[in-house]
């Protein structure tokens, strides 16, 4: 059995994984990020559908004292 070569070979096995694990981890946070947007985006949009709905409740306030 060549050592040399078996070392080689783990070598790149490990540089592989750490690669892959890399390119998981930036996924992750791009996943991250794009739901976060979008859950603004829902947030944003059921506050203007309330408003379609009832445009007129909640608009105005009149206050004497």
């Amino acid at each position: 059995m060549d050592i040399a070569a078996l070392s080689m070979g783990l070598s790149q096995m490990k540089i592989s994984q750490s690669a892959g694990l890399a390119v998981m981890k930036m996924a992750m946070n791009q996943a991250t990020g794009e739901s976060t947007d979008i859950l603004e985006l829902l947030d944003a949009n059921s506050k203007m559908l309330e408003l379609s709905v009832n445009p007129i409740v909640g608009s105005h306030f009149d206050a004497s004292v």
